[in-house]
């Protein structure tokens, strides 16, 4: 029996050399070493790959493990977490209960159960999608969550495995049909790839997008609880042996839910529904009509604005790659439609002085935090123009560092309305003079509508990832690499400088585009290919090349100069 050599590195730079037999899995040496980790190993990394536990050790190398609070064991355990559920809603409901896992909300999965009619007496029609054939949405309760949950917790007791395996793309294809989903099966139809892998546990077969654990037994630690038509799955953030209770924004969830209602209408719910409106040649007749809704919705906004004359500064903040720049300029030409002059103003000209900037704990300067901002000069000016004076503007050279002015005046009239762009534009803390009738706050988010199918929700986070390393790769001379290894600092960023602010915005504004992510995976995929394989940051390019590569490509010909895509792709007619 051949046997391999092993340097498994371990918490606190600690290594050791072991041998293994041939057959050894990478879950029984995960066992080994479980007591030297706080957190539960769910996978492994074997000379720079990641691996599921399942798998036996096939050659000698370096060996690490990923545990569950890690960012891609996190991902894992949600993943496995959710066939746990499917399999738990199946087992208290029957094969007539369906599923559906429609949105990612606080710290958890925003989910809904439906159940199907009989195919017998119902007639379900082939081809007919699960969603299209429920008949109700059922009422969950708290007696229905206890079901459930408890359900859940005696299937992780008994340490069911979770068997991955692999199928011919065309089978899954035709079998997922077969059984009324048909989100996978146009998903499927759509992969080049000639195989795929389907994950069984006890009966209950799916597909998921990544890595699952091995068995149920390590998925003990969730909760679920009610919210609104359905409920949320909830897992553990920053703790791995407990669940915080959910901390979400209701305005956030009827955003989400809107944006759904605007997926439908279009008839593009799912990335297989996508593909197959771009594969018949709709892709532009959907552009339009995606546009034209967005388009109205500005429309909407800017009179709700100039409804109310008290309103002189409409406050618009939201995390990196939302299209700020671009929704400030369309809001100011629709509010100028309705008779006001809007001036735009970024907060970003009132950077203090560089030598003024606090620092992170690494030396590196802070530009994210408030106290960047000379915001009693910010105040100093909004009062004086809301009390009608002349105001000569700043401007903030980031060559120099310093804070310039170049004679741009304002002075505020009855019709003149300021648009302020910048991420701490909801905090109350930057316009603490200005009186609050005198502020309208928009919250803008690219809260992606589409899914990838009826159990794995596309992260958010994930489009406004490729978003910026196309941008920063066209504006800003930064590779794919750079952005991605920057891209963990912006995330802790946003938690701390503008997720905690988004309730107290007026509106919430959703800027994601449901036919974006076909258009960006051109430009983005060269740019993810480049990074080489050596480097940390190549095994989230490989992640996100795997998710592009579920996306037909859709040609920027027709796409309109004011679309916010193109603040990310080019072409735009603003100053993005």
């Amino acid at each position: 029996m051949q046997e391999y050599e092993l340097i498994v590195n371990l918490p606190n730079d600690v290594s050791e050399k072991i041998t293994v037999s041939e057959g050894t899995t990478l879950e029984t040496l995960a066992n080994r070493y479980q007591e030297r980790y706080s957190d539960g190993i769910i996978l492994a990394m074997v000379n720079g790959k990641l691996k599921e536990l399942s798998k036996p050790v096939e050659k000698s190398g370096e060996l690490s493990f990923v545990t569950v609070l890690d960012r891609d064991g996190k991902k894992t355990y949600r993943r496995s977490v959710t066939l746990l559920l499917q399999k738990a809603v199946q087992k208290v409901y029957g094969s007539e209960a369906y599923l559906r896992v429609l949105y990612s909300l606080g710290e958890g999965y925003y989910c809904e159960i439906h159940m199907l009619k009989a195919r017998e007496n119902a007639g379900e029609a082939e081809g007919e999608s699960r969603e299209d054939s429920a008949i109700a949405k059922m009422r969950i309760d708290a007696g229905e969550i206890e079901r459930i949950r408890t359900c859940m917790e005696e299937l992780c007791e008994q340490n069911l495995p979770i068997v991955k395996h692999s199928m011919k793309t065309l089978d899954a294809e035709e079998m997922f049909a077969k059984k009324g989903m048909q989100d996978k099966a146009k998903l499927f139809h759509y992969r080049r790839s000639s195989h795929v892998n389907l994950y069984k546990l006890d009966g209950v077969e799916d597909y998921f997008y990544g890595y699952m654990a091995p068995n149920t037994g390590m998925l003990g630690v969730f909760d679920l609880e009610q919210y609104e038509e359905g409920f949320v799955i909830l897992f553990p953030s920053t703790d791995s042996k407990k669940v915080e209770p959910l901390k979400t924004s209701n305005k956030l969830f009827h955003t989400l839910k809107e944006s759904r209602e605007w997926s439908k209408m279009l008839g593009v719910g799912t990335i297989g529904a996508l593909n197959e409106a771009i594969a018949q040649g709709r892709g532009q007749e959907l552009m339009l009509l995606q546009e034209a809704l967005m388009e109205d919705r500005i429309g909407d906004l800017a009179t709700q604005i100039a409804a109310d004359r008290q309103k002189k500064f409409v406050m618009i903040a939201g995390p990196s790659s939302s299209g700020k720049t671009s929704f400030a300029n369309r809001l100011s030409i629709q509010l100028m439609a309705k008779g006001l002059n809007p001036h735009p103003v970024s907060l970003d000209d009132y950077y203090g002085d560089r030598e003024t900037c606090p620092r992170n704990p690494d030396g590196s300067f802070d530009f994210e935090c408030l106290e960047a901002l000379d915001v009693e000069q910010f105040n100093q000016d909004m009062a004086r123009l809301l009390a009608g004076e002349a105001v000569d503007m700043p401007s903030f050279n980031f060559k120099t560092g310093k804070r310039e002015y170049r004679g741009r005046v304002l002075q505020l009239g009855k019709d003149d309305i300021l648009v302020i762009e910048g991420i701490h534009g909801l905090n109350d803390k930057l316009s603490y003079m200005l009186p609050a009738e005198s502020k309208f706050k928009i919250y803008i988010s690219a809260l992606t509508q589409l899914n990838i199918d009826e159990h794995n929700p596309l992260p958010t986070t994930d489009g406004r990832l490729l978003r910026r390393i196309v941008r920063d790769a066209r504006t800003r001379g930064t590779n794919a690499r750079e952005t991605i290894a920057m891209w963990p600092s912006v995330r802790r960023g946003e938690e701390q400088n503008i997720f905690p602010f988004q309730d107290s915005a007026d509106i919430m504004f959703n800027s994601a585009l449901v036919y974006e992510l076909a258009v960006i995976k051109v430009y983005a995929e060269p740019l993810l290919f480049a990074i080489p394989r050596d480097c940390p940051e190549y095994l989230e390019a490989k992640r996100l090349l795997k998710f592009l590569d579920y996306f037909l490509p859709m040609p920027t010909e027709g796409i309109h100069k004011n679309s916010l895509v193109r603040e990310f792709v080019g072409g735009s007619c603003f100053n993005v």
